[in-house]
């Protein structure tokens, strides 16, 4: 039988030659015989969509970027980005339609020299905003930190419990003393990083005393997790089930999850394919959680990594990919019934990884600025007045 087995794949892969050619001149297949390489739809615009952007604490500017932003290189040590580069950002978001920055939250208890830089960079935000951004927080669970693990749950360490809860509280101070922070649903929004991570032999019970704490601090929570990328959505079935009431991926097509040829090839077809199963599994199988789909304009992993053998997601077709990608988020975000039409982009400034929106201008570094490309791009696909 093995035999057989083998003679009939040999027979196969002769007779395919004549269709396949490929395996005799060795060109390799082109990506449009992929299966996936099926066209991505226009999605016309009804209403608007909520889009959140990351807003990035990089201390300094890389010295290996090779783009300027419009407000030229700037830095931010401990956080304290200049007021004047803030309110110019706030201005430039709200031209694309953005509707809050999103800022990284790290622990007050366990990191406290980080957490100070990113209480300065949120309270220069509030002293810059007119009130047109809002914005939301994203608490960063870091397990190593917190001294959890699969063998460490949180149960079995009341210490490590009692921190998470009082970073928490710590957190609440912005929920409650400003007007623009981010409700959903009339909830208060509140995103976990690496919420996969939320080590817990019971999470739903963990999960819990998170919404119990902070009611009784008067906040009724909209809990949104982040999954790492290009994971399948039942690997944390019992992290999320019960827990959250949406879950977002980290960047699919970002450095964190662009590390594979064959996907940079069908990017938008893969990123669809990966959300439609996703989307689908959290609704009907994981108890109606909602989806966000979190996009990027670019990526060039070379910047940090100059050896880096990643694929390069470039800005060299116009924004056109990048287009693509804001259909395939409108063909995936929540927005049916109790949906809730959130999409997000990562992000606002990550330059590092040239994956942000901020605009930039004409330098001598040799490269064409894309201006406000991106920005006109974002309005154009996700609200209705352009």
């Amino acid at each position: 039988m093995k035999k057989l087995f083998l003679f009939l794949v040999a027979a196969g892969l002769l007779a395919s030659c004549k269709k396949w050619p490929f395996l005799k001149d060795n060109t390799g297949p082109s990506p449009s015989s992929n299966v996936l390489a099926y066209t991505i739809p226009d999605i016309f615009v009804t209403k608007d969509y909520t889009v959140g952007a990351f807003y990035y604490n990089f201390t300094t500017f890389n010295t290996s970027v090779k783009r300027v932003p419009v407000v030229g290189d700037y830095n931010m040590p401990s956080g304290a980005v200049p007021p004047a580069v803030m309110a110019a950002h706030i201005a430039q978001a709200a031209r694309a339609g953005i509707d809050y920055f999103l800022f990284a939250y790290r622990s007050p208890t366990k990191d406290n020299a980080n957490w100070k830089n990113d209480s300065t960079l949120i309270k220069t935000f509030i002293g810059q905003n007119p009130g047109t951004m809002k914005f939301a927080l994203a608490y960063s669970l870091n397990s190593g930190a917190l001294g959890i693990s699969n063998t460490a749950p949180l149960e079995k360490t009341p210490v490590a419990l009692n921190n998470m809860l009082a970073d928490f509280t710590r957190a609440a101070a912005a929920f409650e003393n400003d007007p623009n922070y981010v409700k959903v649903n009339g909830k208060t929004l509140l995103y976990i990083e690496a919420a996969e991570n939320m080590f817990s032999n019971n999470n739903i019970a963990i999960y819990d005393s998170i919404r119990t704490h902070l009611s009784a601090l008067g906040f009724t929570m909209y809990l949104v997790g982040m999954q790492d990328p290009w994971s399948p959505p039942a690997r944390y079935i019992d992290r999320f089930q019960g827990c959250v009431d949406a879950i977002y991926h980290n960047s699919l097509s970002g450095n964190a999850g662009l590390t594979q040829w064959d996907r940079w090839y069908v990017l938008p077809q893969a990123m669809d394919q990966n959300w439609e199963y996703s989307r689908a599994y959290f609704r009907d199988s994981m108890g109606g959680i909602n989806y966000i789909p979190d996009i990027s304009p670019a990526c060039d992993p070379t910047i940090t990594t100059a050896n880096s053998t990643n694929p390069i997601y470039p800005r060299t077709d116009g924004g056109a990919m990048f287009k693509q990608l804001c259909n395939v988020a409108k063909m995936n975000a929540d927005t049916g019934a109790g949906g809730i039409r959130m999409v997000l982009i990562d992000s606002w400034n990550q330059w590092q990884y040239d994956m942000q929106l901020e605009p930039d201008t004409v330098n001598t570094k040799g490269v064409t600025p894309y201006g406000e490309t991106y920005l006109d791009i974002v309005r154009q696909e996700f609200k209705t007045t352009k």
